[in-house]
């Protein structure tokens, strides 16, 4: 009898191991002290949530602002890594991370250097922005493998890109590749005057002192321009990968509007042309008219941005925001494309 109880106490002490050892709670100290690094300082949020794990700081415009983390408590099968794009943050992606999440997904939304900020003029102007861009894509790749087997990346416009620079530098780090409105190319005009010389140097000059408040709380009202010809030195650089015969094999997903003229969808085609792997296209029609930055948003995520257009002295084509209306048809795309690969 006496055996009998031993060994149940030395199951159940094993099976314990075995939970806990799947536990994560090490890994939100680790997040933090990466956006500590970043940003100069964190704390606590103003209104906690169940299963996120979000990294606030004074620094940023608002906790909107801030990288996040939706997790299950454990490693899972499956983590997804999201970046987002040009003079956005963590915000745009919260409909696409939420959904992934309610699939047993963990899920990290990063904030890439100089973006969500109160003051952010030195970093947009700042000639190792590209770099440090990438060597960020590089640490939250490397951190969400401890929270989960396979590890998925994905970006939205400059932050696709940069996911899938990374995936033909790492081919065997990354399991899939999801892309949302992915800055594969921009408007030629926008890629030839990249390629002149000091254009970076006039950029910084016509830029001035850099505004980070505008009528959209989770965004820059601008792009600096210095900003935009670093994102175009990773496109550049992605096509020089494939021109010296870099190869993707791998599922890839993406989601474009065939309107978007800021990133014209004949970037997304090309790279999956040269995809060895399984493709996901989700084309929104031209009819549905739908700007670049608004295929990640949905209907909550507008009142929640609750734009104030009274602060524009001119309103033009895109400025301001829309809900993409496949949204819902997108994620469940983007669903199977999760459950199938």
């Amino acid at each position: 009898m006496k055996l009998v109880f031993v060994l149940c106490i030395l199951s159940t002490i094993s099976f314990s191991f075995v939970v806990n050892s799947k536990s994560i709670d090490s890994k939100f100290d680790r997040f933090d002290s990466i956006y500590r690094a970043q940003l100069g300082s964190t704390n606590g949020c103003q209104k906690p949530e169940l299963n996120v794990f979000k990294v606030c700081s004074e620094k940023l415009k608002n906790d909107g602002n801030a990288p996040y983390i939706l997790h299950h408590n454990q490693s899972t099968s499956k983590v997804v890594v999201l970046f987002h794009g040009l003079s956005d943050s963590p915000f745009y992606f919260r409909s696409i991370a939420e959904s992934i999440h309610q699939q047993g997904i963990n899920v990290v939304v990063a904030l890439l250097p100089g973006h969500g900020k109160k003051l952010a003029d030195k970093d947009m102007q700042d000639p190792e922005l590209a770099n440090r861009w990438r060597n960020h894509v590089a640490d939250l790749v490397d951190f969400a493998a401890g929270l989960g087997e396979h590890v998925y990346v994905g970006g939205f416009s400059t932050g696709g890109v940069l996911a899938t620079e990374y995936i033909l530098q790492n081919p065997q780090v990354v399991k899939g590749l999801m892309l949302f409105s992915g800055a594969l190319a921009l408007d030629s005009s926008v890629e030839s005057i990249a390629k002149i010389w000091g254009i970076q140097w006039l950029a910084k000059l016509i830029d001035g002192d850099y505004d980070t408040q505008g009528p959209n709380p989770y965004k820059y009202p601008k792009i600096a321009r210095f900003s935009a010809f670093e994102l175009t030195e990773v496109i550049f650089s992605v096509r020089a990968l494939i021109e010296n015969g870099a190869t993707l094999n791998l599922p890839v997903f993406a989601a474009h509007s065939v309107a978007d003229k800021t990133t014209p969808i004949a970037g997304v085609r090309n790279l999956m042309a040269i995809n060895q792997g399984v493709n996901t296209l989700f084309e929104i029609p031209i009819s549905a008219d739908l700007c670049h930055a608004d295929v990640v948003i949905n209907n909550q995520q507008i009142t929640d941005i609750n734009y104030d257009a009274s602060r524009l002295q001119e309103i033009l084509p895109c400025d301001v925001p829309k809900a993409n209306p496949k949204h819902a048809e997108m994620l469940m795309s983007l669903q199977k494309f999760l459950r199938d690969y």
